[in-house]
C-alpha cells in the first residue's frame, strides 16, 4: 500500500539477502524488522551464547534461551515472525576467508557487532566485494547510525570515520540504556530496506547521532577522506 514500495519494492525485498553481524542488542530488531518486512534471505553471525545479562537488551532472546547459541535463538525467533523467511546461521566470528564468503553471497551488509577489529576487517571485506554497509553503535544514552556504499564513488569508508578504536567502549564494560539499541537497530533495518528496494535517501556519508537524554538528533555529513589507507585515492 506504500507508494514508494509498491508490490514491486516488495519483491525486491523477498528477492534480496542480507548478511547481519552480531545477534546481540543491535542485531536483534535489525533481523526482526528484516524478517518481517520480508526479506528473503538473512544470513546471522554470533559465537556468542545467551546469558540473562543480555536479556535486558537483545529481545531475540528470552529466559528460555539460557545457554544456547545466540544464532540458534535468534533463528528461532526470526522464523516465529516469518515462516518463509531463509535463515542461514554462522555460530562463529566472521573473519579471515569466512567473512569474505559471508560477505561476497549478499547484498547488504548490516554490521552490528561490538568491537572495533570486527567493525574494520566488516568495512575491508564490504570494500573488496562492493556491497553497501549499514553501520550501527550504542553505549550508554547514545547512538549512531551511517551506511557505506562503495558501489558510489565519493562514498567514505569506516576507515574514514575512526582510524583506530577503543575496545574498551563496549556495553559489557559501560552499559547500556536498552531502548537505545531498539532504535538504532531498528534504522538499520530501515537503511538496509532502502537500500534494496531503492526508496528514499539512505544515510550514505551521513552520520546520524542519537542522544537519549535529550531525545535529540544530530546528522553530520562524513566526506571521502583521499587519505585514507583503506579507500584514498592516495
Amino acid at each position: 500500500m506504500l507508494p514508494e514500495m509498491d508490490v514491486i519494492g516488495q519483491q525486491k525485498l523477498l528477492n534480496s539477502s542480507v548478511l547481519i553481524i552480531g545477534m546481540g542488542g543491535l542485531g536483534c530488531p535489525a533481523a526482526m524488522y528484516l524478517a518481517a518486512a520480508g526479506v528473503g534471505r538473512i544470513t546471522i553471525a554470533d559465537d556468542d551464547f545467551v546469558e540473562v545479562s543480555n536479556l535486558q537488551r537483545q529481545i531475540a532472546h528470552s529466559h528460555s534461551n539460557l545457554g544456547e547459541l545466540k544464532v540458534k535463538s535468534a533463528e528461532d525467533a526470526l522464523k516465529g515472525l516469518n515462516a518463509d523467511v531463509e535463515i542461514t546461521a554462522i555460530k562463529e566470528r566472521l573473519e579471515g576467508a569466512l567473512l569474505e564468503e559471508a560477505v561476497r553471497h549478499v547484498d547488504v551488509v548490516v554490521d552490528c557487532c561490538d568491537n572495533f577489529i570486527t567493525r574494520f576487517a566488516v568495512n575491508d571485506s564490504c570494500l573488496r566485494h562492493s556491497k553497501p554497509l549499514v553501520s550501527g553503535a550504542a553505549i550508554r544514552m547514545e547512538g549512531q547510525v551511517i551506511v557505506f556504499d562503495s558501489r558510489e564513488a565519493d562514498s567514505p569508508c569506516y576507515h574514514c570515520l575512526y582510524q583506530d578504536g577503543n575496545q574498551d567502549e563496549s556495553c559489557a564494560t559501560n552499559g547500556v540504556m536498552s531502548p537505545v539499541v531498539g532504535i538504532i537497530g531498528s534504522m538499520q533495518a530501515m537503511e538496509a530496506i532502502k537500500l534494496i528496494s531503492n526508496i528514499g535517501r539512505p544515510l550514505q556519508g551521513r552520520l546520524l547521532l542519537f542522544d537519549a537524554s535529550t531525545s535529540q538528533w544530530r546528522e553530520m555529513r562524513l566526506l571521502k577522506d583521499p587519505k585514507c589507507r583503506v579507500c584514498g585515492s592516495n
